[in-house]
């Protein structure tokens, strides 16, 4: 069954590059795991402050995917990096 989620992520303050260059490092993984983007986008300079820096609609083919993805040890190799960047990310389930 397929899975779509809204990935929601807030950058670190002075961090938003940081969390860009992360984030175009682990969606490249996403194709190992029968996952895609189906769509990112970035808020506007001037957003309100509790606005998140990110947003993200992903797919996966289903929990397997999904499961393998968050395992992948490439993506957990860069959790360091993912931290120094990334405030907070909130995760929805979400049918498109």
């Amino acid at each position: 069954m397929t899975i779509r989620l809204c990935v929601l992520l807030w950058a670190r303050p002075g961090q938003e590059q940081a969390l860009e260059a992360y984030e175009n490092a682990v969606l490249t993984l996403l194709a190992d795991h029968d996952g895609r983007l189906l769509q990112r986008a970035r808020t506007l300079p001037g957003a309100a402050d509790a606005a998140p820096a990110e947003i993200q609609l992903i797919e996966f083919g289903g929990q397997a995917g999904y499961d393998g993805f968050l395992a992948d040890e490439r993506r957990t190799a860069m959790t360091a990096r993912r931290d120094a960047a990334v405030a907070r990310t909130e995760i929805y389930p979400v049918a498109l």
